[in-house]
């Protein structure tokens, strides 16, 4: 079973993507995260480190904390 954490933050980061415009693809690229890995993160299948948060919230250009909005 997924942790709901995990798949909360997963919803998020897509959601901003997508809000942004940016295909999975070239946030990806943008983030110095394989395209492939970055679908496992949005799926809530991988618990990333803080480094990848790091890098996820510079590539969207927001606070980190955003990334956090809604997440329980």
């Amino acid at each position: 079973m997924k942790d709901p954490r995990l798949v909360a933050f997963g919803e998020r980061v897509r959601q901003i993507r997508k809000e942004k415009g940016l295909s999975q693809e070239v946030f990806a690229d943008l983030a110095g995260i394989d395209r492939s890995y970055m679908g496992h993160i949005e799926r809530g299948d991988q618990n990333i480190t803080l480094t990848k948060i790091f890098q996820i919230a510079k590539a969207l250009e927001i606070p980190i904390c955003q990334l956090f909005d809604g997440v329980e």
